[in-house]
């Protein structure tokens, strides 16, 4: 009798030492990065600046078979991707813009899982008119934009201020990987990621403007 108590208590053990092991890896996802430029050197241009404004378009590759398209005028730009220029061109992102003077930087920054892309996450710098330099002209402020990626929708899901948090790229990351899938652009709002700085404020006042 003892010994069979010995045999059902190891059998025990084991079943509930199997509930304890490591987490099955089978549902496990790897996130990544890569970048891309879209610097203009890199890019395509269409057609020629505009003499009114200077306005410019440059298609720029990007990855998975999508493509960056850039579009300034009045020293203003929106940033869209999409499988082609005209799809790009007809997403949310292209319409998402901010009043003050702004610019990107040329580097985007790509967030994938499994090697699928499903997010950008791109340096604007944000012009601030109460905040002049020593020649009277504003001084930018640095913001990451965290965009979605299709299928579905490509917009704007975070923002993050890069002066006001000691880590931007990781908590632009971090909202990338938590945030964009489930993003429903046109419904969800933009969301404010860490602590909000000024260029943060001058980028969501204005959406809020835009909305009202």
């Amino acid at each position: 009798m003892k010994r069979l108590n010995h045999h059902y208590l190891t059998a025990l053990a084991c079943v509930a030492g199997a509930g304890l092991g490591p987490p099955s890896t089978a549902n496990a996802q790897t996130f990544s990065s890569s970048y891309t430029s879209t610097a203009p050197k890199d890019c395509r241009t269409i057609g020629k600046p505009s003499e009114l404004d200077g306005s410019t378009t440059r298609v720029c590759l990007g990855k998975a078979g999508l493509v960056v398209l850039i579009s300034e005028g009045d020293l203003r730009e929106t940033v869209s991707v999409g499988r082609n220029r005209a799809a790009a061109a007809g997403e949310p992102a292209a319409q998402n813009w901010f009043g003050p003077f702004n610019s990107t930087t040329n580097t985007v920054e790509w967030r994938a899982v499994d090697g699928k892309p499903f997010a950008i996450i791109q340096r604007w710098h944000i012009a601030d008119n109460s905040d002049p330099d020593k020649e009277g002209r504003p001084t930018a402020k640095p913001m990451l934009a965290v965009t979605r990626l299709p299928p579905g929708e490509a917009c704007h899901v975070a923002y993050i201020d890069a002066q006001a948090n000691p880590n931007p790229n990781e908590l632009a990351r971090k909202a990338a990987d938590d945030l964009a899938r489930s993003f429903k652009c046109g419904k969800d709002e933009v969301k404010i990621i860490g602590e909000t700085g000024r260029a943060v404020s001058l980028a969501k006042r204005w959406s809020v403007m835009k909305l009202s």
